[in-house]
C-alpha cells in the first residue's frame, strides 16, 4: 500500500502542536532499525499511540500531557512510501565563518509534553517498552521551564509566539499540501551554552545581543537595537506578511557537568520560514551580520521532521507501502541550494493559503 490518505471532505485531525506549553517536557530522537519486522512494529504503533497516551493521561487528568510523533524524511520513505509531504527533506546543514548548524541522525521524534516531569517520563517509558526493539536512541533530553519562562541565559523565550487562531495559521499545514492538510513541519536543535563568557557581559551588552531588556522583557527601540540583535534577524516577512512560528524551547543541564543548554524546537507549515531565521543567525543579514548569540551558544543536533495529522496516524496498517525504498546507511544530508534570502529576494511562501512554491 501507498501511505493513507485522509477521505475528501473531511476533515483532519491535528497532533497538538499548538499545546499550551508546559512546565516539563522530553525530547526522544531515535533511528529506525532494519528489517521489515520493525518496519511492521512502528506501523503498528503509529495507531495506537493516542490509546497509549490516554492511558497514561488518565492517572493525572489535569497534568496536560501530550505527545507529538515526526518522521524524517528517509523514515518517511522506510515507513509510508509515496507520497511524500511536499516539503520534507533533511535538515540542511549550515556552515558560515566557524559558526555550524550541524545535521544528525534522527528518524523520529517524540515531543512529550506535561506539567510534571513524572508523567512525561512515564509516556516514554511506555513509548520505548512498546518500540524499543526496532529502534535505537541517539539523543534524549528532559528539559524544563526555567522560573518565570527564561532560559539559562537569564531572558524570556518565545514571547513572540503566535497566540489564538494565529497559532493555527502559523503552524498546520492547508490547501498548499492538500493531502496532508492538518500536518506540520519541526525543526530541533540542541544548543550548548558558554554561560561563564555569557555571564561576563554587561546586562546591556546581553540585551543587545537578544534585542530586549532582561528584566522586563522589553523589545529594544530600533534606534538602538543592532541588526544584528537575534530577534531581529528571525524576524521573517515577505511582501510585508510576517511569518512566525510556534516555538517550545525548554532549558537542560548538567551543572556537575558543565553542561548548561537550550533545547530548541519551531513549529511552522513550512520549513522554509525557520530554516530563513537559521540562515539569517548562522550566515547573517546581510552575510558577515550574524547573530551574536552564536558567540556563545553551539548547535550541536539538528533535524527536520514532519508532523503528520493524528487522522493519518491512525489510519495507518501494518502493510508495507507498495514502493519500498530498502534500509540505508547511517543518513547523510542532502545536498541543496541556499535558502532563499529575503534580503535579496522573495522566500516564495506566498499566502501559504495554496501559493506554495516548492524547492
Amino acid at each position: 500500500m501507498t501511505a493513507p490518505k485522509v477521505a475528501r471532505g473531511s476533515r483532519a485531525v491535528s497532533q497538538p502542536v499548538a499545546a499550551p506549553l508546559t512546565r516539563a517536557a522530553i525530547f526522544l530522537i531515535v533511528t529506525v532499525n532494519p528489517g521489515s519486522d520493525n518496519r511492521a512494529i512502528l506501523r503498528s504503533f503509529c495507531g495506537d499511540l493516542s490509546a497509549l497516551l490516554r492511558a497514561v493521561e488518565f492517572r493525572d487528568l489535569e497534568g496536560s500531557l501530550s505527545c507529538v510523533m515526526g518522521f524524517g524524511s528517509n523514515a518517511w520513505d522506510r515507513l509510508f512510501g509515496p507520497p511524500r509531504p511536499a516539503e520534507l527533506h533533511s535538515f540542511r546543514e549550515i556552515r558560515a565563518d566557524g559558526r555550524h548548524a550541524v545535521s544528525t541522525p534522527g528518524d523520529l521524534l517524540f515531543h512529550i509534553r506535561a506539567k510534571r516531569m513524572d508523567l512525561c517520563f512515564e509516556l516514554a517509558t511506555q513509548i520505548m517498552s512498546r518500540i524499543g526493539d526496532a529502534v535505537s536512541p541517539v539523543d534524549e533530553v528532559h528539559g524544563f521551564r526555567y522560573f518565570d519562562d527564561r532560559d539559562l541565559l537569564g531572558f524570556v523565550d518565545g514571547t513572540e509566539n503566535p497566540r489564538g487562531e494565529a497559532v493555527i495559521d502559523a503552524t498546520l499545514i492547508g490547501e498548499e499540501d492538500a493531502a496532508f492538510a492538518g500536518g506540520s513541519y519541526v525543526i530541533v536543535q540542541k544548543y550548548l551554552h558558554d554561560l561563564a563568557g555569557w555571564n561576563a557581559l554587561s546586562t546591556e551588552a546581553q540585551e543587545r545581543i537578544i534585542g530586549r531588556t532582561k528584566l522586563s522583557d522589553i523589545e529594544l527601540d530600533d534606534s538602538i537595537k543592532p541588526t544584528s540583535a537575534h530577534n531581529a534577524l528571525t524576524t521573517i516577512a515577505d511582501d510585508g506578511k510576517e511569518f512566525k512560528i510556534l516555538r517550545d524551547n525548554m532549558a537542560f543541564g548538567r551543572p556537575g557537568q558543565g553542561e548548561f543548554g537550550t533545547y530548541f524546537i519551531g513549529y511552522s507549515r513550512s520549513p522554509r520560514i525557520t530554516e530563513q531565521m537559521l540562515e539569517n543567525m548562522f550566515v547573517g543579514r546581510p552575510p558577515g551580520n550574524y547573530d551574536r548569540l552564536l558567540d556563545f551558544s553551539r548547535a550541536i543536533t539538528g533535524n527536520l521532521f514532519f508532523v503528520p495529522s493524528l487522522t493519518f496516524l491512525e489510519s495507518i496498517t501494518e502493510d508495507e507501502p507498495a514502493v519500498m525504498v530498502p534500509d540505508a546507511a547511517p543518513a547523510t544530508v542532502e545536498s541543496a541550494p541556499s535558502i532563499p534570502s529575503v534580503h535579496d529576494c522573495s522566500l516564495g511562501i506566498g499566502s501559504l493559503k495554496g501559493d506554495i512554491r516548492h524547492e
